[in-house]
Protein backbone atom coordinates (compact mmCIF):
# COMPACT_ATOMS: atom_id res chain seq x y z
CA UNK A 1 0.00 0.00 0.00
CA UNK A 2 3.29 2.65 0.96
CA UNK A 3 4.09 1.85 -3.12
CA UNK A 4 0.88 2.67 -4.31
CA UNK A 5 -0.03 5.60 -2.04
CA UNK A 6 3.93 6.76 -3.35
CA UNK A 7 3.16 6.88 -6.87
CA UNK A 8 0.19 8.74 -6.54
CA UNK A 9 2.17 11.74 -5.27
CA UNK A 10 4.64 14.07 -6.51
CA UNK A 11 8.29 13.06 -4.71
CA UNK A 12 11.70 15.17 -5.08
CA UNK A 13 12.62 12.74 -7.67
CA UNK A 14 9.70 14.49 -9.85
CA UNK A 15 12.19 17.51 -10.26
CA UNK A 16 15.71 15.95 -10.14
CA UNK A 17 16.56 15.92 -14.17
CA UNK A 18 16.26 12.09 -14.41
CA UNK A 19 13.96 9.09 -15.29
CA UNK A 20 10.87 10.37 -12.83
CA UNK A 21 11.07 14.06 -14.23
CA UNK A 22 11.04 13.22 -17.54
CA UNK A 23 8.07 10.84 -17.76
CA UNK A 24 6.13 13.42 -15.72
CA UNK A 25 7.05 15.75 -18.24
CA UNK A 26 6.09 13.60 -20.91
CA UNK A 27 3.43 12.39 -20.02
CA UNK A 28 1.75 15.10 -18.20
CA UNK A 29 2.80 18.74 -19.47
CA UNK A 30 3.49 17.63 -22.92
CA UNK A 31 0.43 15.89 -23.48
CA UNK A 32 -1.59 18.88 -21.84
CA UNK A 33 0.26 21.56 -23.25
CA UNK A 34 1.16 19.39 -26.69
CA UNK A 35 2.22 22.11 -29.37
CA UNK A 36 5.13 21.96 -31.70
CA UNK A 37 7.54 24.95 -29.58
CA UNK A 38 7.20 22.92 -26.69
CA UNK A 39 8.31 19.52 -27.52
CA UNK A 40 11.14 20.37 -29.38
CA UNK A 41 12.64 20.23 -25.67
CA UNK A 42 15.51 23.19 -26.50
CA UNK A 43 16.75 25.29 -23.87
CA UNK A 44 14.89 28.26 -24.54
CA UNK A 45 12.20 28.45 -26.92
CA UNK A 46 12.03 29.66 -30.83
CA UNK A 47 9.92 32.63 -31.68
CA UNK A 48 8.61 34.81 -34.29
CA UNK A 49 7.64 37.82 -33.13
CA UNK A 50 6.34 41.00 -35.08
CA UNK A 51 5.51 44.63 -34.39
CA UNK A 52 4.58 45.89 -31.48
CA UNK A 53 4.70 43.16 -28.40
CA UNK A 54 3.85 42.97 -24.71
CA UNK A 55 5.34 40.76 -22.26
CA UNK A 56 4.37 40.47 -18.72
CA UNK A 57 4.93 37.86 -16.10
CA UNK A 58 2.75 36.67 -12.67
CA UNK A 59 3.30 34.80 -10.01
CA UNK A 60 0.09 32.59 -8.13
CA UNK A 61 -0.15 31.28 -4.85
CA UNK A 62 -3.88 31.08 -4.26
CA UNK A 63 -5.33 29.59 -0.98
CA UNK A 64 -7.43 27.27 -1.00
CA UNK A 65 -5.99 25.65 -4.70
CA UNK A 66 -9.84 24.82 -5.52
CA UNK A 67 -12.66 27.20 -5.59
CA UNK A 68 -15.74 27.83 -6.92
CA UNK A 69 -15.40 28.72 -10.45
CA UNK A 70 -11.79 27.56 -10.96
CA UNK A 71 -8.49 26.58 -9.20
CA UNK A 72 -5.18 27.89 -9.20
CA UNK A 73 -4.43 26.75 -13.04
CA UNK A 74 -6.97 28.26 -14.56
CA UNK A 75 -6.17 31.38 -12.79
CA UNK A 76 -2.26 31.62 -14.32
CA UNK A 77 -3.35 31.05 -17.32
CA UNK A 78 -6.00 33.54 -16.97
CA UNK A 79 -4.38 35.81 -15.23
CA UNK A 80 -1.49 35.78 -17.57
CA UNK A 81 -3.48 36.30 -20.71
CA UNK A 82 -5.41 39.04 -18.84
CA UNK A 83 -2.82 41.28 -18.21
CA UNK A 84 -1.42 40.98 -22.01
CA UNK A 85 -5.41 41.35 -23.20
CA UNK A 86 -5.53 44.78 -20.72
CA UNK A 87 -2.45 46.18 -23.35
CA UNK A 88 -5.04 45.45 -26.59
CA UNK A 89 -2.24 42.58 -27.36
CA UNK A 90 -3.18 39.12 -28.85
CA UNK A 91 -2.15 36.51 -26.22
CA UNK A 92 0.54 34.64 -28.34
CA UNK A 93 3.20 32.36 -25.96
CA UNK A 94 3.21 31.96 -22.03
CA UNK A 95 6.02 29.99 -20.41
CA UNK A 96 5.14 28.02 -17.15
CA UNK A 97 7.05 27.20 -14.24
CA UNK A 98 5.62 25.15 -10.91
CA UNK A 99 7.30 24.94 -7.85
CA UNK A 100 5.69 21.93 -6.05
CA UNK A 101 5.54 20.22 -2.34
CA UNK A 102 7.11 16.92 -2.10
CA UNK A 103 3.60 15.14 -1.61
CA UNK A 104 1.38 16.71 -3.68
CA UNK A 105 -1.18 14.22 -4.83
CA UNK A 106 -0.61 13.65 -8.70
CA UNK A 107 -4.31 13.59 -9.35
CA UNK A 108 -4.67 17.24 -7.80
CA UNK A 109 -1.44 18.15 -9.68
CA UNK A 110 -3.23 16.58 -13.25
CA UNK A 111 -6.68 18.21 -12.10
CA UNK A 112 -4.93 21.74 -12.30
CA UNK A 113 -2.60 20.68 -15.23
CA UNK A 114 -5.55 20.30 -17.65
CA UNK A 115 -7.42 23.12 -16.48
CA UNK A 116 -4.30 25.34 -17.81
CA UNK A 117 -5.01 23.30 -20.95
CA UNK A 118 -8.98 24.08 -21.55
CA UNK A 119 -8.38 27.45 -20.24
CA UNK A 120 -5.62 28.50 -23.53
CA UNK A 121 -7.99 26.87 -25.96
CA UNK A 122 -10.05 30.72 -25.08
CA UNK A 123 -7.31 32.87 -26.30
CA UNK A 124 -5.37 30.33 -28.18
CA UNK A 125 -2.47 30.95 -26.13
CA UNK A 126 0.40 28.36 -26.04
CA UNK A 127 2.56 27.71 -23.23
CA UNK A 128 6.23 26.95 -25.19
CA UNK A 129 8.63 26.62 -22.19
CA UNK A 130 8.53 25.70 -18.71
CA UNK A 131 10.24 24.58 -15.32
CA UNK A 132 9.59 21.98 -13.04
CA UNK A 133 11.01 22.74 -8.95
CA UNK A 134 10.34 19.89 -6.19
CA UNK A 135 10.52 21.08 -2.95
CA UNK A 136 11.08 19.22 0.98
CA UNK A 137 7.42 19.04 2.46
CA UNK A 138 7.06 21.96 4.37
CA UNK A 139 8.72 24.21 2.28
CA UNK A 140 5.76 24.83 0.10
CA UNK A 141 1.97 25.40 0.40
CA UNK A 142 0.91 22.77 -2.12
CA UNK A 143 1.97 24.11 -5.35
CA UNK A 144 2.85 27.83 -6.65
CA UNK A 145 3.00 28.52 -10.51
CA UNK A 146 4.71 31.30 -12.21
CA UNK A 147 3.52 31.96 -15.58
CA UNK A 148 4.99 35.00 -18.19
CA UNK A 149 3.42 35.71 -21.39
CA UNK A 150 3.83 37.57 -25.03
CA UNK A 151 1.64 38.96 -27.26
CA UNK A 152 1.35 41.33 -30.86
CA UNK A 153 -0.21 44.77 -29.34
CA UNK A 154 -3.38 45.44 -32.06
CA UNK A 155 -3.66 48.92 -30.67
CA UNK A 156 -1.40 51.09 -29.57
CA UNK A 157 -1.84 54.10 -27.04
CA UNK A 158 -4.27 52.04 -24.22
CA UNK A 159 -2.52 53.86 -21.14
CA UNK A 160 -3.13 54.81 -17.24
CA UNK A 161 -1.74 57.68 -19.13
CA UNK A 162 -4.02 58.68 -21.88
CA UNK A 163 -7.47 59.15 -19.97
CA UNK A 164 -8.89 61.99 -20.93
CA UNK A 165 -11.95 64.65 -20.13
CA UNK A 166 -15.41 63.03 -20.88
CA UNK A 167 -14.15 60.35 -21.26
CA UNK A 168 -16.83 57.48 -19.71
CA UNK A 169 -15.78 54.91 -17.02
CA UNK A 170 -17.32 51.13 -17.69
CA UNK A 171 -17.26 48.09 -15.44
CA UNK A 172 -17.27 44.64 -17.35
CA UNK A 173 -19.48 42.94 -15.00
CA UNK A 174 -20.53 41.94 -11.64
CA UNK A 175 -17.55 42.87 -9.03
CA UNK A 176 -16.22 41.66 -5.84
CA UNK A 177 -16.77 38.34 -7.08
CA UNK A 178 -13.55 36.34 -6.48
CA UNK A 179 -12.18 38.19 -3.32
CA UNK A 180 -16.20 36.84 -1.84
CA UNK A 181 -15.53 33.38 -3.46
CA UNK A 182 -12.26 32.82 -2.04
CA UNK A 183 -13.27 33.90 1.51
CA UNK A 184 -16.34 31.78 1.32
CA UNK A 185 -14.46 28.78 0.52
CA UNK A 186 -11.92 29.67 3.46
CA UNK A 187 -15.22 30.51 6.13
CA UNK A 188 -16.63 27.22 4.75
CA UNK A 189 -19.77 29.43 4.35
CA UNK A 190 -22.76 27.87 2.39
CA UNK A 191 -25.09 30.05 0.45
CA UNK A 192 -28.18 29.66 -0.65
CA UNK A 193 -27.12 30.44 -3.63
CA UNK A 194 -23.95 29.10 -5.79
CA UNK A 195 -21.22 32.14 -5.68
CA UNK A 196 -18.50 31.43 -7.90
CA UNK A 197 -15.25 33.13 -8.91
CA UNK A 198 -15.25 35.18 -11.88
CA UNK A 199 -12.12 34.24 -12.97
CA UNK A 200 -11.97 33.64 -16.69
CA UNK A 201 -9.92 34.75 -20.33
CA UNK A 202 -11.08 38.24 -21.52
CA UNK A 203 -9.57 38.24 -24.38
CA UNK A 204 -12.48 36.92 -26.74
CA UNK A 205 -14.19 40.18 -25.33
CA UNK A 206 -11.49 42.59 -25.83
CA UNK A 207 -10.96 41.24 -29.52
CA UNK A 208 -14.69 41.70 -30.04
CA UNK A 209 -13.69 45.89 -29.03
CA UNK A 210 -10.93 46.00 -30.72
CA UNK A 211 -12.71 44.42 -34.24
CA UNK A 212 -15.92 46.90 -33.56
CA UNK A 213 -12.93 50.02 -33.80
CA UNK A 214 -13.86 50.84 -30.26
CA UNK A 215 -10.97 53.67 -29.13
CA UNK A 216 -10.11 51.91 -25.61
CA UNK A 217 -8.21 54.81 -24.04
CA UNK A 218 -7.29 52.78 -21.13
CA UNK A 219 -7.95 49.13 -19.53
CA UNK A 220 -7.26 47.21 -16.54
CA UNK A 221 -8.20 44.04 -14.67
CA UNK A 222 -9.08 44.75 -11.19
CA UNK A 223 -7.52 41.97 -9.37
CA UNK A 224 -5.24 42.65 -6.22
CA UNK A 225 -7.55 46.06 -4.99
CA UNK A 226 -10.26 45.40 -6.93
CA UNK A 227 -11.80 48.37 -8.79
CA UNK A 228 -10.56 50.81 -5.89
CA UNK A 229 -7.00 50.52 -6.75
CA UNK A 230 -7.78 50.62 -10.49
CA UNK A 231 -9.27 54.13 -10.75
CA UNK A 232 -7.37 55.97 -8.11
CA UNK A 233 -3.94 54.80 -10.21
CA UNK A 234 -5.89 56.07 -13.11
CA UNK A 235 -6.61 59.46 -11.80
CA UNK A 236 -2.91 59.82 -10.59
CA UNK A 237 -1.27 58.29 -14.16
CA UNK A 238 -3.98 60.65 -16.10
CA UNK A 239 -4.01 63.49 -13.68
CA UNK A 240 -7.54 63.40 -13.93
CA UNK A 241 -11.04 63.39 -11.52
CA UNK A 242 -12.86 60.12 -11.79
CA UNK A 243 -16.38 60.39 -10.73
CA UNK A 244 -18.66 57.29 -9.42
CA UNK A 245 -22.18 56.77 -9.32
CA UNK A 246 -22.48 53.80 -5.99
CA UNK A 247 -25.97 53.66 -7.95
CA UNK A 248 -25.02 52.25 -11.14
CA UNK A 249 -22.33 49.56 -9.67
CA UNK A 250 -23.19 45.70 -10.50
CA UNK A 251 -22.39 43.82 -6.95
CA UNK A 252 -24.26 39.99 -6.86
CA UNK A 253 -26.31 39.80 -4.03
CA UNK A 254 -23.87 37.17 -2.13
CA UNK A 255 -21.25 39.82 -2.62
CA UNK A 256 -23.13 42.33 -0.59
CA UNK A 257 -23.99 39.71 1.88
CA UNK A 258 -20.50 38.69 2.75
CA UNK A 259 -19.52 42.34 2.50
CA UNK A 260 -21.88 43.43 5.43
CA UNK A 261 -20.82 40.38 7.51
CA UNK A 262 -16.85 41.25 7.33
CA UNK A 263 -16.65 44.66 7.18
CA UNK A 264 -15.60 44.96 3.05
CA UNK A 265 -15.99 46.85 0.35
CA UNK A 266 -17.43 45.22 -2.79
CA UNK A 267 -15.05 47.81 -4.78
CA UNK A 268 -11.85 46.71 -2.57
CA UNK A 269 -12.53 43.39 -3.16
CA UNK A 270 -10.26 41.31 -6.00
CA UNK A 271 -11.67 40.39 -9.39
CA UNK A 272 -10.23 37.46 -11.98
CA UNK A 273 -12.16 37.96 -14.80
CA UNK A 274 -13.43 41.60 -14.35
CA UNK A 275 -11.96 44.75 -16.19
CA UNK A 276 -12.66 48.35 -16.15
CA UNK A 277 -12.04 50.81 -19.56
CA UNK A 278 -12.22 54.14 -20.11
CA UNK A 279 -12.73 55.67 -23.86
CA UNK A 280 -14.95 58.58 -25.31
CA UNK A 281 -18.30 59.05 -23.94
CA UNK A 282 -20.05 58.53 -27.28
CA UNK A 283 -18.58 55.45 -27.71
CA UNK A 284 -19.80 53.73 -24.28
CA UNK A 285 -22.95 52.30 -25.04
CA UNK A 286 -21.38 50.54 -27.78
CA UNK A 287 -19.05 48.86 -25.94
CA UNK A 288 -21.49 47.66 -23.25
CA UNK A 289 -23.25 46.18 -25.67
CA UNK A 290 -20.31 44.39 -27.16
CA UNK A 291 -19.26 43.39 -23.88
CA UNK A 292 -22.54 41.80 -23.09
CA UNK A 293 -23.23 40.03 -26.13
CA UNK A 294 -19.70 38.55 -25.81
CA UNK A 295 -21.30 36.95 -22.72
CA UNK A 296 -18.33 37.85 -19.92
CA UNK A 297 -20.71 37.07 -17.34
CA UNK A 298 -21.94 33.68 -18.76
CA UNK A 299 -18.80 31.62 -18.01
CA UNK A 300 -20.22 29.63 -15.44
CA UNK A 301 -23.86 29.86 -16.72
CA UNK A 302 -25.51 29.17 -19.43
CA UNK A 303 -27.70 31.66 -21.23
CA UNK A 304 -30.92 29.64 -20.40
CA UNK A 305 -30.22 30.13 -16.96
CA UNK A 306 -29.81 33.80 -17.17
CA UNK A 307 -32.99 34.36 -15.84
CA UNK A 308 -32.38 32.09 -12.58
CA UNK A 309 -28.90 33.37 -12.58
CA UNK A 310 -30.80 37.13 -12.28
CA UNK A 311 -33.29 36.22 -9.41
CA UNK A 312 -30.60 34.21 -7.16
CA UNK A 313 -28.44 37.80 -7.24
CA UNK A 314 -26.15 37.86 -10.54
CA UNK A 315 -27.38 41.13 -12.46
CA UNK A 316 -28.24 39.94 -15.82
CA UNK A 317 -27.09 42.81 -17.56
CA UNK A 318 -23.44 42.86 -16.60
CA UNK A 319 -21.27 45.61 -18.33
CA UNK A 320 -21.88 48.99 -16.50
CA UNK A 321 -21.13 52.67 -17.11
CA UNK A 322 -20.17 53.68 -13.76
CA UNK A 323 -18.75 57.31 -13.65
CA UNK A 324 -17.29 59.69 -16.18
CA UNK A 325 -13.99 61.71 -16.16
CA UNK A 326 -13.22 65.43 -14.91
CA UNK A 327 -10.37 67.21 -13.92
CA UNK A 328 -11.85 70.10 -11.41
CA UNK A 329 -10.07 67.42 -8.53
CA UNK A 330 -7.15 65.99 -10.46
CA UNK A 331 -5.90 62.78 -8.79
CA UNK A 332 -8.75 61.79 -6.87
CA UNK A 333 -11.73 59.54 -7.01
CA UNK A 334 -14.88 60.59 -6.01
CA UNK A 335 -18.17 57.86 -5.42
CA UNK A 336 -21.68 59.54 -5.83
CA UNK A 337 -23.77 57.84 -2.70
CA UNK A 338 -27.82 56.93 -3.46
CA UNK A 339 -28.22 59.42 -1.06
CA UNK A 340 -26.94 62.79 -2.89
CA UNK A 341 -23.80 63.01 -0.80
CA UNK A 342 -20.26 61.90 -2.43
CA UNK A 343 -17.20 61.11 -0.73
CA UNK A 344 -13.08 60.49 -1.54
CA UNK A 345 -12.59 57.24 -3.14
CA UNK A 346 -8.90 56.32 -1.89
CA UNK A 347 -6.41 53.03 -2.38
CA UNK A 348 -7.33 50.10 -0.12
CA UNK A 349 -5.31 50.14 3.01
CA UNK A 350 -3.57 46.89 4.24
CA UNK A 351 -5.29 43.35 3.00
CA UNK A 352 -7.97 42.08 3.44
CA UNK A 353 -7.32 38.98 1.88
CA UNK A 354 -3.99 37.24 1.52
CA UNK A 355 -3.04 34.97 -1.16
CA UNK A 356 -6.12 35.41 -3.38
CA UNK A 357 -4.33 34.85 -6.16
Amino acid sequence: MGDNKMKKQIQLSHGGGGKEMNKLIKDLFFKAFDNPILKSEEDAAHLELKGPTAFTTDSFTVAPLFFAGGDIGKLAIAGTVNDLAMMAARPEYLSCSFIIEEGFELDKLKTIVNSMASEMEKSGAKIVCGDTKVVPKGCADGIFINTSGVGEILQTGISIKNIQEGDAIIVSRDIGRHGAAILMAREGLTLESDLTSDCATLWPIVEALLNANIPLHAMRDATRGGISAVLNEWAVGSNVEIAIDDAQLPVADEVKGLCELYGFEPLDLANEGTFVIALPQEYANKAVEIINQQGAYSSNESANNMEEASNSGIIKEQAAIIGTVGIERAGKVILKTPWGSSRYLDLPQGELLPRIC
